[in-house]
């Protein structure tokens, strides 16, 4: 599996591009914003756009799926149901930071721990990783050794936990009971910032030592 990752909006979020090589049918996961530049760069990817995967209902990794969803006749998918507090309350966020109008948004489909995605002949398998929000999901791929963990952790951070439904404790679960088990060499993707390596955090992540 490919990706790519597409950085977006003032919050400099990690939008990514992910594609099945053979068949060149790929995802959009966290489109955050800037709609037009996303689709710019998978035209220039030559790769045919099939869904939409959200890890997490915060506006920054939300803002353009439903507009790129509309434009092109695909499902959003995504992320766990306990995030629908925050799909709901998207126009009031829009509001707040001076973004375009948004609409509350319902996924197509719901994940659960353990949930696959198919794109082109490769699937994506999914954790569900409250704390950050309680709905969070990190979509990953054995064979490629890679995850994209929304903002469940960074680089020699974690993810905030200080909003509705955050709990330190419960994130704290997520990254040491579901992300870590994945190994060391697994890379990943997060939603802002540098790329790291789950073996690299686990050395010296503060939040982890």
């Amino acid at each position: 599996m490919k990706y790519r990752i597409i950085s977006v909006t003032e919050f400099k979020q990690n939008c990514s591009l992910v594609w099945c090589e053979s068949t060149h049918e790929g995802a959009l996961i966290d489109p955050g914003g800037d709609a037009n530049k996303i689709l710019r760069i998978v035209k220039k990817q030559a790769v045919r756009l099939k869904k939409i995967l959200l890890t997490h209902g915060h506006i920054d990794h939300v803002g353009a799926a439903r507009l790129i969803a509309d434009k092109l006749q695909i499902p959003i998918i995504g992320p766990h149901k306990d995030d629908k507090y925050w799909l709901e309350l998207l126009p009031k966020e829009a509001r707040e930071f001076s973004m375009p109008r948004l609409d509350k948004l319902e996924p197509n489909r719901w994940l659960s721990d353990g949930s696959r995605i198919k794109i082109g002949n490769k699937y994506l398998s999914t954790l569900h990783c409250p704390g950050h929000t309680p709905g969070h999901v990190v979509f990953y791929q054995k064979k490629s050794k890679v995850a994209f963990v929304g903002d469940v952790i960074f680089k020699n951070s974690i993810g905030r936990t200080d909003f509705p439904g955050g709990c330190h404790q419960t994130l704290m679960q997520s990254i040491n009971n579901k992300l870590l088990p994945l190994g060391d060499s697994f890379s990943f993707i997060p939603g802002h910032g540098p790329v790291s390596t789950l073996g690299k955090e686990r050395q010296n992540n503060p939040f982890l030592i």
